[in-house]
């Protein structure tokens, strides 16, 4: 297995439009709240929409930008850069 730092550089090579990156801040957090309010639903059934929007809205993000940087997603070669873009987001804070 790589090391994280050459996945995060190859992840940033794909991720260079400012357009595309301002997506991916909060098209990332979104998806990542998303799946931890998920819990929440159980207690909660009814405010679905707020986890299935962030889930929704975060990956329109996430598509818009790779659309506006001409570059596919690096997920769709390798599944492991879902994990690598939520690293990617953490590293900046």
């Amino acid at each position: 297995m790589e090391h994280i730092d050459t996945w995060i550089e190859q992840y940033e090579r794909s991720h260079q439009h400012p357009l595309n990156r301002a997506c991916h801040k909060v098209g990332i957090p979104a998806i990542a709240l998303s799946i931890a309010m998920a819990p929440v639903l159980l207690a909660k059934p009814r405010w679905w929409r707020v986890p299935a929007a962030l889930f929704a809205g975060g990956w329109a993000l996430q598509f818009l930008g790779h659309a506006i940087e001409g570059k596919p997603p690096e997920f769709l070669r390798d599944r492991r850069f879902l994990f690598v873009g939520l690293r990617w987001w953490l590293r900046d804070l």
